[in-house]
């Protein structure tokens, strides 16, 4: 069965399974001590979904050298937010495992190989089992002798193997690792925008009708007859009569003539003002407390 990383095989993993936490990136400690050997790297899952490893980056513990935990030999401690490598107790057999490389593919021999170092603490009542496996997991796969007689004596082979086949190495204890969550509601006030109405302001034509006053001149020729003192004195002889000569006199007047100019007569300044006012509501809110019911003692 093929394994991916949690990562890889939902993208959604911290929302489906954490939450919304992350796992990766938690420190791990050797068995139940305080020694750290390093930090969750990722976890591997079969293709069903289920936990199969931790990833664990050992750092300096073993110079930056990657290995795999069976899920089921480690404890979770939700609290201190760490993970507790139960099956993982020295640096002599981190450095037994084979090496984890990211874009390796982890088939049944690499897994085999993995197995094997573990299977020496998980069998109970039987002697150690020596397991002297490759480091790399890219080198060529010879399993040990006493690593295979416990897979023909277990009745499997990579055709039949699985996992629950060893739930000692991948049966999650829930009691270790249940998380507990109490919830709270809390009065959230959110505001929503929405459309109150509409102002059109616009412009419109009146009109109305105007009367103006202007005064305007024009001429007339007066003309009038009058006796000049030297009436009945003689005249000269030589004086001739000019009845042709004729004088000419222009009259003008004046005539109103009316046009329509445009002028500014005001500015109209639009805006808008906020106002503000406070909205009071209530609301009924639920808790829940943690009540704990002991029996006996």
């Amino acid at each position: 069965m093929l394994l991916y990383k949690i990562e890889d095989f939902n993208p959604h993993y911290r929302e489906a399974a954490f939450n919304g936490e992350d796992i990766k990136g938690l420190d791990i400690y050797a068995g139940n001590t305080d020694e750290k050997i390093g930090s969750i790297d990722t976890a591997l899952v079969d293709e069903t979904g289920r936990f199969r490893y931790f990833v664990v980056d050992t750092g300096f513990w073993i110079f930056g050298k990657k290995v795999l935990v069976p899920v089921a030999l480690c404890r979770v401690d939700v609290d201190a937010e760490r993970i507790y490598a139960t099956g993982l107790r020295s640096k002599d057999q981190a450095e037994r495992l084979p090496k984890y490389e990211d874009g390796m593919v982890v088939d049944y021999d690499y897994e085999e190989q993995v197995r094997g170092v573990y299977r020496t603490l998980t069998v109970e009542g039987s002697a150690p089992v020596e397991a002297s496996l490759p480091l790399e997991a890219s080198a060529p796969v010879s399993m040990p002798r006493s690593v295979s007689n416990q897979a023909s004596a277990a009745g499997y082979d990579r055709n039949t193997y699985t996992y629950e086949q060893e739930p000692q190495l991948y049966q999650m204890n829930e009691r270790e690792h249940h998380k507990f969550r109490l919830y709270e509601e809390r009065l959230v006030a959110e505001k929503s925008r929405h459309k109150a109405g509409e102002v059109a302001i616009g412009k419109r034509v009146e009109t109305e009708t105007a009367r103006v006053s202007i005064p305007t001149e024009k001429e007339r020729v007066v003309i009038e007859s009058i006796t000049p003192g030297t009436a009945g004195a003689p005249v000269n002889r030589d004086t001739p009569f000019q009845q042709e000569k004729v004088m000419r006199m222009e009259v003008y007047e004046e005539t109103a003539e009316l046009k329509k100019e445009a002028f500014v007569r005001e500015e109209v300044n639009i805006r808008k003002e906020v106002e503000t006012e406070i909205v009071e509501a209530t609301e009924t809110l639920r808790r829940e407390e943690l009540e704990v019911k002991r029996e006996g003692r």
